[in-house]
């Protein structure tokens, strides 16, 4: 049996099909296609003229009715053989799709945490029963904004124009965001969102890699906008080219092996490659698309290329190592051994201390099929707050400490990934980091594991506070007020309680019935000493580490802050304010 896609033409209804009932109503199988595709796919088997459907009618036409609402996609496929037995086939697949999430972002993750195991595209359809063509259309999911896969959960977009977005660049994804997000303006959506994905946008002067001043056509600017654009699509390709051209060539100049620029009808799968330095012979691909955007890919090489040919080193190293005369044993032989071996190892390590720790840091840092553990995004609800946080001394501080245990692990600059811990198919195996760990003296060894914890701690959570306090961190040594953290608090009462905190209670109690802007506002000078002597060491409550009981006094004003987080509530009538501010305490 072989799993394809072919042309909805080239199928037709077999009067061997294995359903012997009538169709019945299509309607919810035709939203289901509609919205997932065709995810089990049709038994066929070859015909003079195309293939005969011998399970799968339904589906079969369920998709010709869509079909008569526009372009008609690929179907997925097992072609049968002579001899095989479809109804048991069918059966078959049936089981194995009963192993696959429902919704689209749940097979993504189903199929990166194996893909995260160095299971390969091929080894994935084949454990739940699909096409490798959807396999890679879920794992390129990987590519999208974060901010359109919140729409997509909202169902504010829909899993058509989710899809089409996987082929745009970061760039287009923001551009599209933008005029979503407009209300004057209609973002494509669908098949128009394609279109414009492939060349139906006008080029934007922000995409060229050249002086915009050689350009010596026509530009035109939008009066409304921020953008203007080329009027001579031919000029303007002339120039970029030819800039594409330069930086290849320094590319080849700065010791890359190869410059390979894709096709604009290509988008960048960045899922069927790996970094590679240029030791390594890492090649750099440039991504082009029909909106003129160009993006460089420093580093990587295809993922079947590197497979096979660590598959050719490890054939060449066991036929070299290997006796001439190799005893062979059964597999169940090898699995009792490899279980005996393993029991004695277990009950050494505990006598071994030393060994135990590297090996647990290993497992904390690479590859394991046992191990999974996930560093902590850090995700911020406002782009500020991330900011912020990214120019605060306690993270410089640490990333300083990222950089030094990449050093230990001997990590070249150039194939740095963003984590020290790094489980993901393209990381260290857990062999490679135990043998470079048994190198290194304890110290280093213990610096590594702290730097993994820290990237693995849960943010938002009390043993955050526990450890804050155990460690007696003082904030006001790491941490200053800024517009950022000032701009969050919208409640009255709380930005009270917080003048009164770092002015006094004469000042606080001064500016009582003053709008909850002006309140801020003078906190903001005393915190920021703008026109007044600003307040060194102040730390808002919130910010103080506490205490398991002072758990309780943290979720009420987060209650505060989450009533308000709408905006500023300054109203004209100071009781109803009032009221509102005694709801919110």
């Amino acid at each position: 049996m072989k799993l394809t896609h072919i042309a909805l033409t080239d199928l037709k209804p077999s009067d061997l099909n294995v359903r012997k009932s009538g169709l019945g109503n299509l309607d919810d199988l035709i939203a289901s296609i509609r919205a997932l595709g065709v995810i089990q796919p049709l038994l066929v088997r070859q015909a003079h003229n195309g293939f005969e459907v011998i399970a799968g009618q339904r589906r079969l036409a369920a998709l010709k009715k869509l079909a008569e609402e526009g372009e008609a996609e690929p179907v997925p496929c097992a072609i049968l053989e002579d001899g095989d037995d479809a109804l048991a086939i069918e059966a078959s697949l049936a089981e194995n799709i009963q192993r696959l999430p429902m919704t689209e972002l749940d097979q993504y993750a189903a199929f990166a945490a194996l893909r995260a195991k160095e299971r390969t595209v091929e080894d994935i359809a084949a454990h739940f029963g699909v096409t490798e063509r959807l396999v890679k259309q879920r794992l390129a999911i990987a590519n999208l904004d974060h901010r359109i896969l919140g729409l997509y959960e909202d169902e504010a977009v829909t899993s058509d124009t989710m899809r089409a977005l996987t082929l745009a660049t970061k760039g287009q994804q923001k551009a599209w965001l933008k005029r979503f997000r407009d209300p004057a303006d209609h973002a494509p959506i669908g098949r128009q969102l394609r279109l414009w994905l492939l060349g139906g946008a006008q080029i934007s002067t922000s995409a060229a890699l050249f002086d915009v001043a050689d350009y010596k056509g026509v530009i035109v600017t939008d009066l409304f906008g921020e953008d203007s654009y080329f009027a001579d699509a031919t000029a303007f390709w002339s120039l970029q080219n030819a800039e594409i051209a330069a930086k290849s060539e320094a590319y080849i100049a700065a010791g890359w092996s190869d410059v390979v620029v894709l096709d604009p009808a290509n988008h960048w799968p960045e899922y069927e490659y790996r970094k590679a330095s240029k030791k390594k012979g890492g090649r750099v691909y440039v991504a082009v698309t029909h909106s003129g955007e160009v993006e460089f890919h420093e580093g990587y090489l295809p993922e079947k290329e590197l497979r096979a040919k660590e598959a050719s080193e490890k054939a060449s190293q066991e036929a070299a190592s290997a006796p001439k005369l190799k005893a062979e044993f059964t597999k169940a032989a090898s699995n009792y051994c490899n279980l005996h071996k393993h029991a004695a190892v277990q009950d050494a390590l505990v006598s071994h201390t030393g060994i135990s720790l590297r090996l647990s840091v290993a497992h904390m840092i690479g590859r394991s099929h046992l191990w999974s553990i996930r560093t902590e995004s850090g995700r911020a609800d406002k782009p500020e707050t991330k900011a912020s946080v990214e120019k605060s001394s306690s993270r410089k501080a640490f990333e300083t400490s990222k950089a030094e245990a990449m050093d230990l692990l001997g990590i070249d600059e150039e194939e740095r990934p963003e984590h020290v811990v790094d489980q993901s198919w393209q990381g260290k195996s857990v062999d490679e980091i135990f043998a470079k760990l048994c190198e290194m003296p304890d110290s280093d060894v213990l610096k590594l594991m702290a730097v993994a914890m820290a990237e693995t701690l849960e943010a938002g959570t009390a043993l955050v506070d526990v450890l804050g306090v155990m460690m007696n961190i003082n904030m006001s040594e790491r941490w200053s007020a800024d517009d950022a953290f000032l701009d969050l608090i919208t409640s009255k009462a709380t930005l009270l309680s917080m003048l009164k905190d770092i002015a006094g209670p004469d000042t606080a109690d001064a500016h009582k019935d003053s709008k909850a802007k002006v309140i801020r506002s003078v906190i903001r000078q005393f915190a920021l000493g703008d026109g007044r002597e600003k307040v060194d060491g102040w730390v808002p409550s919130l910010m103080h580490f506490k205490a398991d009981d002072g758990q309780e006094d943290d979720q009420q004003q987060q209650q505060q802050a989450d009533d308000h987080e709408d905006g500023d509530h300054d109203h004209d009538h100071d009781d109803d304010e009032q009221q509102q501010d005694q709801q919110a305490a």
